[in-house]
């Protein structure tokens, strides 16, 4: 089957077309035959060696963490699915024509597979750090990275929940963090007198974008409770909290793809490429200019 490989760790350059034998589905596993599939910064990551210090890597290796699709073969021990069935979760070597998954959930009527795809890892990783941060109705929650996949989702899920969310963006994505219900404010020099200036106290602060915003977030919170970063390593110098990957949750998906095909909350689709581009999809992901979710389609 068609897939997008790398045979060498490197920048996004590396990434092609080639030709790999066919997934099966193993015990506990669907196979479904890919309609889309979401590319993350963290594809880059691997891609470009950056965690063979953590993990090994096969070569060649794949991207794709992500998939929706319609299944086409069940596993032994599978229950509650059925060739021909919707769905998206979560894969490994994802960009391609077929993949099995471990964790997934229907994808609703009416709502389309570059969508669907663009849902499980940050729905994942947003659900995960508004249970750790656990903001209240009437609180603050000071998000930075409010535009982005995560932090968007996370404002939007607060707001809806009765938070008062202050959201960091470019001065292009402003308005996307307004229409999310949040109050949008510039990242960069001057963060906290901009802060102060527009609520009297931070509750809470989520940082997505590892953009060495955690001293001013200390400062703001007035200590390193209720500090919460994704992305920056330097939180374990600082005493602040930093939250990888949980097990994901199928029943989390479900709920949140809901919310999606209902229209009461959006995960922004910036780029649909076909596979034969993952190498320009990739770069824009790697380099954060890409305006929103980048998905890819056979």
């Amino acid at each position: 089957m068609r897939a997008v490989v790398y045979d060498q760790f490197g920048g996004p350059e590396v990434l092609h077309l080639g030709q790999v034998p066919e997934p099966e589905a193993g015990p506990g596993r669907i196979r479904v035959r890919v309609e889309a599939v979401g590319l993350n910064a963290f594809d880059g990551k691997v891609r470009s060696g950056a965690m063979e210090s953590v993990f090994r890597t096969r070569l060649p290796g794949s991207p794709g963490l992500e998939v929706a699709g319609v299944v086409d073969q069940v596993g032994a021990d599978v229950v509650g699915v059925a060739p021909g069935d919707r769905v998206t979760g979560w894969t490994s070597r994802g960009a391609a024509e077929l993949a099995t998954l471990k964790r997934w959930a229907p994808v609703p009527d009416g709502l389309a597979p570059t969508q669907a795809a663009a849902l499980p890892v940050v729905g994942e990783a947003a659900r995960r750090a508004l249970r750790i941060l656990g903001p209240q109705p009437g609180e603050t929650l000071l998000v930075h990275g409010a535009s982005g996949g995560i932090g968007g989702l996370v404002t939007q899920l607060a707001v809806a929940a009765g938070v008062r969310v202050v959201g960091t963006a470019s001065p292009a994505n402003q308005e996307r963090v307004a229409a999310y219900g949040a109050t949008p404010t510039a990242y960069g020099d001057g963060l906290v007198d901009r802060v102060r200036s527009l609520v009297p106290a931070v509750d809470a602060v989520l940082d997505t974008t590892g953009a060495g915003v955690l001293p001013d977030s200390i400062e703001l919170r007035g200590g390193t409770d209720r500090v919460l970063t994704l992305a920056d390593d330097a939180a374990h110098d600082l005493g602040v909290e930093f939250s990888e990957e949980a097990s994901p949750s199928a029943a989390d998906l479900a709920e949140l793809l809901g919310l999606v095909a209902r229209g009461e909350v959006v995960v922004p689709v910036a780029h649909v490429l076909p596979l034969a581009e993952a190498a320009r999809g990739q770069a824009m992901v790697d380099g954060g200019h890409s305006g929103g979710k980048v998905v890819l389609v056979p």
